[in-house]
């Protein structure tokens, strides 16, 4: 991607759906046979993948992607469909619990994987339908799951919050007659955005949005028609673009209770976000200036780990900040060992960065930074900060490898656009 910047970017944006609600609600709807009409589907790549399959299994699907409008009926899945899964995307395993449910099999390639964040362990998934009554084996290069002959409803602890797994677990209780409950739960809004849709198709959850959710499984679920909301990462990046570019951005947002801490950490950086009917607005300071602490000798930190803290999607944007804030600042993944190693990427805008450990970064921003050709890892939203800092910068830049930005916002260049930035796919 070709950018020419140093433009402040103003206007405003209509966001996306999350799709980290979209993929796993597309596999929920495997475990219904009634028709489903989902709307604001995004065309990401993703998404595209999963509505093939289910073309493939013998659904009835209708997407009119200029309406964001998809239909799925899933009553014409013949018995012997294929169960193998789609390659080189994580959201497959969701379709799990839906598969065993209606074929009775699934087949998983090994080593599925989403991006270059680091390792993605398919352990916590496999205790997950072990639990279920599912059997689980390896045949050459695919994972087999079988349903067991009596499935039972489990209670689980997760060693740590995980999303997929989390919603693994609801759609696995769901088939199984009778209560099930699982401790250390993920509470991130997508995951509360699928449990909704699932209440609406008739499932009985207790406790979404908390760490300890109870299912009530067995009964049939009927149809529905859902609109999926605004994505808040989509939202925050727009917003953080504002502050990077020194402009003034307002974005629709129909979640704002989800923002608090969001907006406290633009704070950090001297930035104020403002809620106002349905929209969110940044208008970027004079200066990016880092927030001291009260505790003077210690440094101003972002953690990032599973919600409600900072999510760890939403890392690098605040790292294209720390970079262009005048201050220092340490951001703290706590999930990924592999979500921070792209800092020295930032070192050829001339950016001064200092790598503590896998989980730890340190940016000394507010230098001068000069335009310059880097390369981003198959990691989204590093692709979009890397994006955020060259469009603060007067002067072309590159970004190399920058299809990752694909994966999560269909419109994504095209609103980027509307705001007045330069920018342009290079073959």
């Amino acid at each position: 991607m070709l950018v020419r910047g140093g433009k402040p970017l103003t206007g405003r944006i209509e966001p996306s759906a999350n799709k980290n609600a979209v993929l796993p609600v597309l596999c929920a709807t495997l475990l219904t046979d009634a028709p489903i009409i989902l709307r604001n589907v995004p065309e990401i790549t993703d998404v595209t993948r999963i509505v093939e399959f289910f073309g493939e299994l013998g659904s009835k699907v209708a997407w009119d992607k200029q309406a964001k409008v998809l239909e799925l009926d899933h009553s014409t899945i013949s018995p012997g469909a294929s169960a193998t899964l789609p390659q080189a995307m994580r959201a497959s395993i969701m379709m799990i619990p839906g598969l065993l449910a209606r074929l009775g099999e699934a087949r998983l390639e090994h080593e599925v994987k989403g991006c270059t964040l680091g390792a993605r362990e398919i352990d916590p998934h496999v205790a997950v339908f072990r639990a279920f009554g599912a059997e689980v084996s390896q045949s050459g290069h695919e994972i087999v799951f079988r349903a067991g002959g009596n499935g039972q409803p489990a209670r689980m602890w997760l060693e740590y919050a995980s999303v997929t797994t989390t919603e693994n677990f609801i759609l696995s209780a769901l088939t199984v007659k009778g209560t099930s409950q699982i401790v250390n739960a993920a509470c991130e809004p997508h995951v509360q955005e699928m449990c909704a849709v699932l209440e609406l198709m008739g499932a009985r959850i207790v406790g979404k949005g908390t760490s300890m959710v109870s299912v009530e499984g067995g009964a049939p679920l009927h149809g529905g028609d859902y609109t999926f909301a605004d994505d808040f990462h989509e939202i925050a990046t727009f917003l953080a673009l504002a502050a990077v570019t020194g402009g003034d951005i307002a974005v629709r947002n129909d979640h704002p209770e989800h923002f608090d801490l969001i907006d406290r950490t633009f704070g950090k950086f001297g930035a104020e976000v403002r809620h106002e009917d349905g929209w969110s607005r940044l208008a970027a300071p004079a200066r990016l200036k880092v927030e001291e602490n009260f505790t003077s000798h210690l440094i101003t930190k972002v953690e990032a780990a599973p919600w409600p803290y900072i999510p760890a999607d939403l890392l690098p944007i605040f790292i294209a900040l720390g970079v262009k804030a005048e201050g220092q600042v340490m951001f703290w993944n706590k999930v990924y060992e592999g979500g921070l190693t792209w800092h020295t990427e930032l070192s050829l805008f001339g950016a001064h960065t200092l790598l503590c450990d896998p989980h730890r970064l340190i940016t000394f921003g507010g230098d001068p930074l000069a335009p310059a050709t880097v390369t981003s890892p198959y990691i989204i939203r590093v692709a979009i900060a890397l994006l955020m800092v060259a469009s603060s910068i007067e002067g072309e830049s590159t970004i190399l490898d920058a299809d990752p930005i694909r994966r999560a916002h269909p419109n994504f260049v095209d609103n980027f656009v509307s705001l007045g930035a330069d920018v342009q796919w290079m073959k």
